[in-house]
């Protein structure tokens, strides 16, 4: 049974952190929100658009470059100095983008768009359960933006840095890196159970932003995609709505949940090996 996401409420007195927020789905995300009356947390790479983002709409700035864990270890430090509470993370940073490596020794799109997230959300998740304590049932949440390309993705233990096989356009590793954060979402949302915090994944549909360099095919698309503001809406609504009609762990596809997923986001035993191998590439053990 396909159900679909309310609209959002007012956010008056609650703090929300937004990564990937100087651009894109992130910017108009921190901007709705803010004009909602949250407390919105604005983090970015960029340091010129993150602080512009923060300032127009009387939030606050935070940089971190998911490319180097150091740097996420810093804002997670930051972030619990700074916030007595937090009740919505929005792991929304990522992209697509060549076949490099960070500094950490990871392939930068397994990095970049899973496990930084997976850091990051480790190290405030005392500060997100203990928020929820305190807050109505169910309305501190934690939101990753995965893609429609987790429906073509696949997980390989063997080969997560997608080292091996053809890059093509750096898509196999991006639909992988996209299925993890579903992976990610389902295992953190069993892990959650009974704490009043639950978790989300969305697909925010095909958005004519500038979040890697994508090749001629989607340049053409782009004259057909959604915008920025469009793009958000599930973000949004994840954040906002009094209420979301799915349990949680449920990925929505746009604004309509559940969205198309390959045999392994229902795997338990993927979820569970993705979780202990990530916790110890981010150094958590």
């Amino acid at each position: 049974m396909s159900v679909t996401l309310p609209a959002p409420g007012r956010m008056e007195g609650r703090t929300v952190v937004i990564t990937g927020a100087s651009s894109g789905i992130g910017r108009a995300a921190a901007i709705e929100l803010a004009a909602l009356g949250a407390d919105v947390v604005v983090v970015g790479r960029n340091p010129e658009r993150t602080r512009a983002v923060a300032e127009q709409i009387g939030g606050r700035a935070y940089l971190a470059d998911f490319e180097r864990l150091d740097d996420v270890r810093r804002l997670a430090d930051e972030l619990n100095r700074d916030l007595p509470a937090i009740h919505v993370l929005a792991n929304n940073a990522g992209g697509i983008g060549p076949k490099t490596e960070t500094v950490d020794g990871f392939g930068s799109m397994f990095q970049r768009n899973h496990l930084a997230g997976f850091l990051l959300t480790n190290l405030l998740l005392p500060r997100i359960v203990a928020t929820a304590a305190d807050a109505p049932p169910a309305s501190v949440r934690i939101i990753q933006t995965a893609s429609a390309a987790a429906a073509s993705g696949r997980i390989r233990f063997d080969d997560l840095d997608t080292k091996k096989g053809p890059w093509l356009a750096g898509w196999r590793a991006y639909g992988a890196s996209k299925l993890e954060n579903v992976v990610f979402t389902r295992e953190l949302a069993r892990r959650l159970a009974g704490t009043g915090v639950t978790a989300y994944a969305f697909h925010p549909g095909f958005v004519a932003s500038g979040f890697g360099n994508r090749g001629a095919l989607v340049s053409f698309g782009q004259r057909f995609a959604l915008s920025s503001e469009q793009g958000a809406e599930p973000l949004v609504r994840l954040a906002a709505a009094p209420d979301v009609p799915a349990p949680s762990g449920n990925y929505f596809d746009r604004l309509k949940a559940p969205g198309r997923l390959p045999k392994q986001a229902d795997d338990a035993g993927v979820a569970k090996a993705l979780w202990s191998v990530s916790e110890v590439r981010a150094g958590l053990r």
